[in-house]
């Protein structure tokens, strides 16, 4: 068996090493002459899959390490009997940790208080419930939109984007990219709805680049209707507008869902049904590898100790930074602009390339003295483990 796969995607080679011929190659390098003989590719979103890639050659399976699809051509994988696997929700922690650092980030520069704001959930999958679930915990008002849930549950709970725009102090996305149909999500955010949206809302995006029409978002950046934007997901990957940057509060590379721990998820999820396609018996090493959630992971549980006195948003915010301060990759991104426009799209991508993957917070154990239910409540919707101290030790 040949197995052709982006050379980027960790513990590829224990997952998938001792199946055949396992050929890992940069992602510009999955071309369709090397799949041509191929039995099974294993990308991720910087790869297109479709008949350019895939005609004449021998795959019937495609995995990809990501929660996305709208890089792969659905309906021909479908209609050459081509089996396919990504990861839905296999980084749903880490895009969630994302978005509260960088309201934790925004709260201490423009200096209100999270608990008295509203969000707004453009999407209830497996990281806008995670987002949700957090928001309620530390006591913020939450709405919650997704058309498709709405209509197949019947549940009063969901709210119109309408009246997201109009009652939401931050609005956050977290929505699939498509480009057509009733729940088309390409420039949902388009010069119209960002007009319609309150003045001095604050724009999350973590979801997909053209989820947001970038070219409206810069406007109303600039006439100043929103009170700031946090970008993720750009336009255009890996050709970002640094214009719009310039006018963002917080950008990054794309790196939301890049977690040790969501990585080894998705690896594992492709893993799971590339054994599955092809009826294949896990070897025990990587079977157990993968119940292990990978050795790195299970060295990385580490201790912080939390002395009460602060409120608890202020003591969350501390504990959230402290475990990932999303500025250091705001701080990363911004020097692109100290490179020539030409070298731009390769700086994104040695970004993420190179991002060195971070610890997702279920890795990080609180000792707490004589907690405050509520503290201790809105710690663990993050996943943190708490350890009570019992005179003064653990």
């Amino acid at each position: 068996m040949k197995i052709v796969a982006d050379k980027r995607i960790p513990y590829i080679d224990q997952a998938f090493g001792s199946y055949g011929a396992l050929v890992k190659v940069d992602s510009a390098a999955i071309d369709n002459a090397m799949v041509h003989d191929a039995d099974a590719v294993i990308v991720r979103s910087e790869t297109k899959v479709d008949e350019k890639l895939l005609t004449g050659s021998k795959v019937s399976f495609v995995g990809t390490a990501t929660i996305g699809t709208d890089h792969v051509d659905m309906d021909f994988l479908a209609k050459q009997g081509i089996g396919f696997a990504s990861a839905p929700g296999c980084n749903a922690n880490a895009v969630a940790e994302y978005v509260f650092s960088a309201l934790f980030a925004l709260a201490e520069r423009k200096r209100f208080v999270v608990k008295e704001k509203t969000i707004g959930v453009v999407g209830l999958g497996h990281v806008g419930s995670k987002v949700a679930h957090i928001a309620t915990a530390i006591g913020m008002k939450v709405l919650e939109n997704d058309p498709p849930l709405a209509r197949s549950t019947g549940d009063s709970r969901f709210a119109s984007l309408d009246e997201l725009l109009s009652e939401a102090d931050i609005i956050t996305l977290h929505v699939p990219l498509t480009g057509q149909g009733d729940d088309r999500t390409y420039h949902l955010f388009d010069e119209m709805r960002l007009a319609r949206m309150r003045q001095g809302t604050i724009l999350m995006n973590s979801a997909r680049g053209s989820v947001v029409n970038n070219n409206a978002l810069k406007n109303a950046l600039d006439n100043g209707r929103l009170a700031a934007a946090v970008l993720d997901v750009w336009e255009h990957e890996p050709k970002i507008d640094v214009e719009l940057l310039s006018l963002c509060e917080l950008g990054t590379p794309h790196i939301a869902g890049y977690s040790i721990d969501g990585k080894v998820n998705a690896t594992r999820m492709i893993y799971m049904a590339f054994s599955a396609h092809f009826n294949l018996t896990r070897p025990s090493d990587v079977s157990e590898h993968f119940r292990r959630d990978g050795a790195l992971l299970q060295q990385g549980e580490q201790l912080i100790e939390v002395r009460e006195g602060d409120s608890i948003e202020v003591t969350v915010a501390k504990i959230v930074k402290q475990c990932y301060d999303v500025r250091r990759d705001d701080d990363s991104l911004r020097k692109i602009t100290s490179v020539s426009v030409d070298e731009r799209g390769k700086f994104f991508k040695n970004l993420r390339g190179s991002y060195r993957l971070r610890r997702e917070f279920s890795n990080f154990s609180l000792a707490l003295s004589n907690p405050n239910p509520e503290l201790a409540n809105a710690l663990m919707a993050f996943g943190f483990k708490i350890r009570a101290i019992s005179d003064g030790r653990l």
